[in-house]
């Protein structure tokens, strides 16, 4: 792809036994991607991480919907072919999207799954909206109390989390590193984060292509890293303590934490953390897989979602 010519935003409507539709809520307009039996069925919303678009639940959502499901998943704020506005990157307005989310897809409650930094925003919608929130499944997504806690007392984790982290926090820097060489970038992390036998595989170039082409959908990777710069600037600002203080609220809903066994991004005793904040928690190992398990492993995590869901 040349250094002039940027993907349009509609390149990741991607056919398969799924539909695309345009959705509004929070003020703006989202992109959802709808497989669902019956438009009455339970709503199951679907999360995805950094650097990632709806792609990242192709197996959940067809999956979730042969079992009677209303599975949709989102390209959250920022990214995809969802709206780009300027603000709106912070916990509280992300947790609004997926209430107002809820809402406009006609229903009263959802079960969310999310993965990395959407499991982030399953964890604060479930404490901010509870009672559009039935239940939360996660995958590589620790409390944000927990992940707090463990970067800062626990050398490994820092070690493997707090680097990206801080230099994505650079103006600018970040979007460059992001979007040059095609993308090469959003590779490295995805190669850095899966099992070297996905690594190795078809499904992992099919996918590190397309994540590559979402990036540099324009405004996509400037929308991705102000998630992260919120996340560290509002540590020092009074909306980042009360933000804080707010999502240690325990939630009494039932949670399934999803971790792979092979994941040295996100550690097992992280993810172990925050038994007080989430009461009725099921931790579950996916044998076989690293950060996103639910890629790497999607026949083991859909059985778990499946059984969590029933």
């Amino acid at each position: 792809m040349s250094a002039n010519l940027h993907p349009d935003p509609s390149s990741v409507r991607y056919s398969g036994p799924w539909t695309h539709r345009d959705v509004h809520a929070n003020g703006i307009r989202f992109h959802i991607v709808e497989a669902a039996p019956r438009s009455d069925a339970p709503l199951v919303l679907l999360l995805h991480g950094f650097s990632d678009f709806w792609w990242s639940w192709r197996h959940q959502l067809t999956a979730l919907a042969e079992i009677g499901y209303r599975a949709v998943a989102v390209d959250l704020r920022g990214y995809g072919d969802s709206d780009k506005p300027p603000r709106g990157y912070d916990g509280w307005t992300g947790a609004g999207d997926i209430a107002g989310l809820v809402r406009a897809l006609g229903c009263t409650e959802a079960t969310l799954v999310g993965h990395a930094d959407g499991g982030l925003i399953c964890w604060t919608t479930a404490v901010l909206h509870p009672r559009l929130v039935r239940s939360i499944a996660v995958v590589g997504s620790p409390h944000p109390a927990a992940l707090k806690r463990a970067v800062l007392c626990d050398r490994r984790q820092r070690t493997a989390w707090l680097p990206n982290f801080l230099r994505y926090q650079l103006p600018r820097y970040g979007e460059r590193l992001l979007t040059a060489s095609d993308g090469r970038e959003v590779v490295r992390l995805l190669h850095q984060r899966v099992s070297t036998d996905w690594a190795g595989g078809i499904e992992f170039r099919d996918t590190a292509s397309r994540m590559r082409a979402a990036i540099q959908i324009p405004g996509a990777a400037h929308c991705a890293l102000e998630y992260q710069r919120w996340a560290f600037r509002s540590q020092w600002r009074p909306d980042g303590r009360r933000f804080m203080a707010t999502i240690r609220e325990p939630i009494r809903i039932p949670v399934l934490s999803l971790h792979g066994e092979l994941d040295t991004y996100v550690l097992r005793s992280t993810v172990h953390r925050g038994q007080q904040w989430s009461p009725h928690r099921r931790l579950v190992t996916v044998p076989g897989a690293a950060h996103f398990a639910h890629q790497e492993n999607p026949d083991v995590v859909t059985t778990e979602l499946a059984k969590f869901l029933a």
